[in-house]
């Protein structure tokens, strides 16, 4: 917004945001922002909507499955226009593969404890004209070290001398984005139909936690 002269209007529910977050544009003439749940409706009439609802934690999207859907299908079906929906990594959930192609289809579990979000993105990924930015694990300031994520718990237990911890096995492979580059790829994501936004570098959990 500060380099492009765009007037910006943010929806956000708070349930894993802050507004503390956005206290530098908070008063700024070409910004506006709502509290608001995508699953209402939301008048509005805009150019462009990067479509960023619902958590992305495992320790979120467990604890509300039903509400977790409704965000991902409802929230998205209610919008029109040039649309950026932002997608996951997890729509491929155990791939096969390394690293995954654009037009990989994933290896999903649709009854697993995690399919609220996975198949919750996918189901939304065909027949609406939207642009899609599958997002693989972005890090950067301000980032809640409560949700359960590598880098949210790698950082801070690294900063107080704790033992970094890993769910077994550690098998797990995970590509990194930093927040600056992340949000050059979302711009860039509204010219093609799907983007794998994360690095090329991807690396074993159990090794990231050596290194």
């Amino acid at each position: 917004m500060e380099n492009e002269k765009n007037e910006v209007i943010f929806a956000d529910n708070y349930v894993t945001g802050s507004k503390e977050n956005l206290e530098k544009w908070i008063g700024h003439p070409r910004f506006e922002l709502i509290r608001h749940d995508v699953r209402e409706p939301l008048l509005i009439e805009v150019d462009r909507i990067y479509h960023l609802v619902c958590p992305a934690s495992p320790i979120f999207y467990k604890y509300n499955p039903v509400k977790t859907i409704q965000t991902n299908v409802i929230g998205t079906l209610s919008m029109s226009g040039v649309i950026l929906l932002t997608s996951t990594s997890e729509v491929y959930v155990d791939p096969l593969i390394h690293p995954q192609p654009e037009s990989y289809w994933g290896n999903v579990n649709p009854i697993g404890v995690r399919s609220c979000y996975d198949e919750g993105k996918a189901s939304v990924q065909h027949g609406i004209e939207i642009r899609i930015a599958r997002i693989f694990n972005t890090y950067g300031p301000r980032m809640n070290i409560d949700v359960g994520r590598v880098g949210s718990n790698f950082i801070p237990q690294a900063l107080r001398g704790d033992a970094l911890t890993i769910q077994k096995p550690g098998t797990q492979t995970r590509s990194f984005c930093y927040l600056s580059t992340w949000w050059k790829e979302m711009i860039l994501a509204l010219s093609t139909l799907v983007t794998q936004v994360g690095s090329q570098w991807w690396n074993w959990l159990r090794r990231l936690r050596r290194l």
